[in-house]
């Protein structure tokens, strides 16, 4: 029978649901609650914990917009079986590859589609003057229709014309790419940082807003070494692991140029 372990800190009192939803993710995560296995009943953890019939609830709603619980009617609440994704990023890192390659399905859903002005941060990664208008393409990436990233990419209209109307098509960025003359692409870079989601960013990657996102910023660049595109994306951070290949023979990707690196989407 599930008993939370209580070292951890301290009983959660009355309105005090953050604790117990930390309580009951700790216990997701060290395996005390193991995926697929049922919650005790409502009133259970009222007794357990000393707390009220809002304070679980609410702690429940958050578990399970965070996907680390579902709540099925008239049979209790689960613990979601979805298993963290290794993502290996290297020199050719490909999105889909890496999720092919561990038996997942992925899929890619448009967010949002804009010609802008380059900000100064893209324009200095594409090496192009500020202001110059690129392509901002917003998606969102699922695994096993899951989502696991929220992401914007940025191409220069110069080199990829019309290239957002391909995307909204669901034609992917290396097929896109081939029509350009860009048989092959490298990562040059990839920086790594962890923060809070947004409302907006934890509502679409359905987990708590006050659970931290993992975010890359990368570059890829053609074989002549010019950048190609910029993207900078949120990652759901329970859901991954990031694992960086230096071998030139896994998966022919090669060594990985790093700036603090981890993981990459969107091809």
């Amino acid at each position: 029978m599930y008993k939370a372990n209580e070292a951890s800190g301290s009983r959660p009192r009355w309105g005090q649901w953050q604790l117990l939803e930390k309580q009951i993710s700790r216990d997701i995560a060290s395996g005390t609650l193991a995926p697929g296995s049922q919650l005790p009943t409502e009133a259970e953890i009222m007794r357990r914990f000393g707390v009220g019939r809002h304070t679980v609830r609410r702690a429940i709603a958050e578990l399970a917009e965070a996907g680390k619980v579902r709540v099925e009617q008239g049979r209790g609440t689960f613990v979601e079986e979805h298993s963290v994704i290794r993502y290996n990023i290297a020199r050719r890192t490909r999105f889909s590859r890496n999720l092919k390659e561990q038996g997942r399905i992925p899929s890619g859903q448009p967010v949002n589609e804009l010609e802008i002005a380059a900000p100064p941060v893209v324009a200095a990664a594409l090496r192009i003057p500020e202001g110059s208008p690129v392509y901002m393409i917003m998606r969102r990436s699922f695994a096993d229709d899951v989502p696991i990233s929220l992401g914007c990419s940025y191409h220069p209209v110069s080199r990829f014309p019309n290239m957002h109307i391909r995307r909204r098509t669901g034609a992917s960025v290396t097929d896109i790419y081939k029509d350009f003359g860009i048989s092959d692409y490298l990562r040059h870079s990839t920086a790594i940082f962890t923060r809070l989601p947004s409302a907006e960013e934890a509502r679409q990657l359905a987990q708590s807003q006050e659970q931290p996102v993992l975010v890359t910023q990368k570059i890829d660049v053609d074989m002549e070494g010019c950048p190609i595109a910029y993207s900078d994306v949120v990652w759901a951070g329970e859901r991954m692991q990031f694992v960086i290949d230096n071998d030139d023979d896994a998966h022919g990707q090669g060594q990985t140029n790093e700036k603090s690196q981890e993981r990459k989407g969107y091809d």
